[in-house]
């Protein structure tokens, strides 16, 4: 069974909009790894959507936008070579290299996805995780909190139904001072 990581940006004050998170080099080579490590990567549509507006073209072309760093380029060769599955009740089809639309219900497929061999999944996105740590089928959960408070943005892992009990696994610093933490949950 392959293990699900849940990987996500996270402020101070629990939010997970990206308002107020400003990406380094360091942080980027860390998610570059952390996707490069997984067989697949499960997404729902807006953040498959974000993830292909800002990375295919510069993968696809080498035309990298004005606004893009160098140090962004080898995480957009990496999401983009990753197999690329999408959740989605409104998309009829996506046609980024890798990508598969994942059919009818996304728990069941996921559950599906875990039971095939390899060296696990990642999961990202807001919405989506939370419906996946609801039904208990993340193994872990990595928070990279970047120390600034918003007071604004979608909340991490709103709306779980009851408390998910977290045990710390690891911890990575970054010289701009994030703090990247993985947890598994207690069972």
């Amino acid at each position: 069974m392959r293990p699900l990581r849940y990987a996500i940006n996270v402020t101070l004050d629990g939010r997970v909009g990206h308002e107020g998170v400003t990406p380094d080099a360091d942080t980027h080579r860390h998610a570059t790894d952390g996707i490069a490590r997984a067989d697949a990567i499960i997404l729902g549509r807006v953040t498959y959507q974000l993830m292909e507006n800002g990375f295919r073209e510069v993968a696809e072309t080498g035309v990298r936008p004005a606004w893009m760093e160098d140090w962004m380029v080898p995480f957009a060769h990496t999401i983009h070579a990753a197999k690329k599955y999408v959740v989605s009740r409104t998309l009829e089809r996506v046609d980024w290299h890798h990508a598969e639309l994942l059919p009818g219900d996304p728990i069941a497929a996921i559950r599906q996805l875990k039971n095939q061999p390899g060296n696990g999944l990642a999961i990202g996105g807001v919405a989506l995780p939370t419906l996946v740590a609801e039904a208990g089928l993340i193994d872990e959960y990595e928070f990279v909190t970047h120390p600034v408070v918003t007071g604004r943005g979608p909340l991490l892992l709103e709306g779980l139904s009851t408390p998910l009990a977290l045990t710390l696994a690891g911890k990575t610093e970054f010289k701009s001072g994030v703090v990247a933490m993985r947890y598994v949950p207690r069972r």
